[in-house]
């Protein structure tokens, strides 16, 4: 009999489906597990380079934040 399936093969579909689905769930949640980590790493790093780059006396800056501390941002020059 062409075209009909059995009930083995039916469970197997069945089966093979719910496997499918599963893995896809847990591979969606370790990809949000591991983004959020990274998010938590980059900002980190963003903040250490900020600390490492600020101007010193005389040197180029765009506001206050931009110079070390102590030092304000007066016509693009940290004094």
């Amino acid at each position: 009999m062409r075209g009909q399936l059995s009930a083995e093969m039916l469970i197997m579909i069945v089966v093979v489906l719910a496997i499918v689905a599963i893995a896809s769930v847990q591979l969606i949640g370790t990809a949000k597990e591991t983004s959020s980590n990274i998010n938590k790493h980059t900002e980190r790093l963003n903040e250490i380079t900020l600390e490492a780059i600020k101007a010193p006396a005389g040197g180029f800056c765009l506001d206050d934040n931009e110079c070390e501390d102590g030092l304000n941002c007066d016509n693009y020059r940290c004094n």
